[in-house]
């Protein structure tokens, strides 16, 4: 769905969230305390948030073509 129908667009927010997620992994690479700075944090809950958007755009996308325009609950 174009961005100018007000539907989710996933291709921003999918390449931040990957870009955050290898901030993150080469932080924790690169880390040799046993301390965690307060920017590094900030990332990881940047990281978080991204990826539970990201994750509810797509369902959102996935859910377009379903029968019923929902995306199914979980059996789990």
């Amino acid at each position: 769905m174009p961005a100018d129908q007000g539907g989710p667009v996933l291709a921003p927010t999918l390449s931040e969230w990957l870009k955050a997620r290898e901030e993150t992994a080469r932080h924790l690479a690169a880390s040799t305390s046993r301390t965690v700075d307060e920017e590094w944090v900030q990332r990881l809950a940047d990281l978080l948030a991204t990826e539970r958007s990201w994750q509810d755009q797509y369902t959102e996308l996935v859910a377009l073509g379903s029968s019923d325009g929902r995306f199914p609950t979980s059996n789990r």
